[in-house]
């Protein structure tokens, strides 16, 4: 369960990321977690919150009755924790709840951050935890960017396979993950490392071609095997085309039954250089952050706006980080066939290059 780390060596990694949240003797920290699942997790929270001096508790729910599916099975958004007062209550009494569950996009969640109470959700392998620890520099990089995001009123990106659509901006703010919170109300991911914002609801127009090599993150996994063609009017997907990842995407979509499921939601890029493209080539557990989050990429999302403020709370919710792409806000470029040209962005990396 921790990828052969030593149970004190994941109670460092804890302390480390907990450090960076601002945890002191003067908080309290509360962990979330379902019967048996990321029960090292919750001891090693614990062990850090108390070593560094912090009050810790464990709202530990039971597992999911046999008629029920795992947490997230039946879409984002639904979770064992809604109805659950005493639960919800406590969580909100905290400071910091570290979520071992998978609140994301739910109304739960909500709740909770707005009774001031940050959240860092924490649920990749540790591989992945160890691999990708969050960096003060890597915040830096991710507030550059939503500084960037927020200031501007359009966004285009495109692609060598075809890709050209333009997002209306200015309507929602820029949601940020660098991998550790220390403001009130804040959410934020372990690990991660990207900034997203939504477009008006009715404000997004053009074509998207995923390339070959591009990702379906979980439900699906997957990289792209052939181009996928979708079109978009006004916000919404009105047509996707191609061979049978376009058939998977559209399966998906209608299985839903919720024509919400159509609509564009968040819109951003990676600013990881720790995480890698081919990671989910070699180790595919998890819910594919390090995909998300790779250098360079920009994560197009369909499906629900809630995060944002926005009105849709469909379940039916995907996310694709897209390679080689560029990226205009209001016509000045911020990535260039996935290289970034604003200086405070780059991180200089060695690279085998082509010759």
């Amino acid at each position: 369960m921790l990828d052969g780390m030593t149970p004190a060596g994941f109670v460092g990694l804890c302390e480390h990321v907990l450090r960076l949240c601002a945890v002191n003797e003067t908080e309290t920290v509360a962990v979330l977690s379902q019967g048996d699942e990321r029960q090292d997790y919750a001891d090693a929270f614990m062990t850090a919150a108390r070593q560094l001096g912090a009050a810790t508790f464990h709202v530990r729910l039971p597992d999911p009755l046999p008629s029920v599916g795992p947490p997230g099975g039946d879409g984002f958004g639904v979770t064992p924790l809604a109805g659950n007062r005493v639960g919800i209550d406590s969580l909100k009494g905290a400071d910091l709840v570290i979520d071992l569950l998978f609140l994301l996009f739910s109304k739960e969640q909500l709740e909770i951050q707005e009774s001031g109470t940050r959240i860092l959700l924490c649920v990749e392998p540790v591989a992945h935890l160890a691999r990708m620890l969050p960096t003060p520099d890597q915040r830096r990089r991710v507030e550059v960017s939503a500084e960037l995001l927020s200031r501007a009123k359009s966004l285009r990106f495109t692609n060598p396979a075809g890709t050209d659509v333009v997002y209306d901006l200015g309507h929602y703010p820029v949601l940020t993950e660098y991998g550790y919170t220390d403001l009130p109300g804040r959410w934020d991911h372990w690990p991660s490392g990207f900034l997203a914002t939504g477009a008006s609801d009715v404000g997004v127009n053009g074509r998207v071609v995923l390339d070959r090599g591009d990702i379906l993150t979980p439900p699906f996994g997957r990289y792209v095997d052939e181009p996928v063609e979708i079109t978009i009017s006004d916000g919404y997907i009105d047509e996707i085309r191609g061979g049978v990842d376009a058939d998977l995407f559209r399966d998906y979509i209608n299985s839903f039954n919720d024509d919400r499921g159509r609509a564009i939601s968040h819109i951003g890029w990676g600013c990881n250089e720790n995480a890698r493209w081919s990671g989910l080539a070699h180790d595919g557990r998890g819910i594919g952050m390090e995909s998300r989050a790779f250098y360079g990429n920009v994560l197009f999302s369909t499906g629900p706006n809630q995060e944002l403020g926005g009105p849709n709370d469909t379940p039916c919710h995907l996310d694709i980080p897209m390679r080689n792409c560029s990226v205009y806000l209001d016509d000045e470029p911020v990535l260039l066939h996935g290289e970034f040209v604003v200086p405070e962005l780059q991180v200089r990396q060695k690279r085998v290059l082509n010759r």
